[in-house]
């Protein structure tokens, strides 16, 4: 469930950029299949991956954060 929420908030971030999830891959250094597999949900992003992507899309990891997570 956890991994669904942060698949769905980097895919709604990305989108807002004008990424495409090929373009956004490669900026991030990965492979579209991983992307994709965090964007529906199948797997978290680690610590690393999620502060890349913040950077990239130019936000704070809290900001990408699910506030489901936040309120732990």
């Amino acid at each position: 469930m956890e991994a669904e929420k942060w698949g769905r908030r980097i895919r709604a971030f990305r989108k807002l950029k004008g990424y495409t999830q090929e373009n956004f891959a490669k900026t991030l250094g990965v492979s579209v299949s991983l992307l994709g597999e965090i964007e529906r949900g199948n797997r978290v992003p680690d610590e690393n991956l999620l502060q890349q992507v913040a950077d990239s899309l130019q936000i704070s990891v809290q900001e990408l954060t699910p506030k489901e997570v936040q309120n732990r």
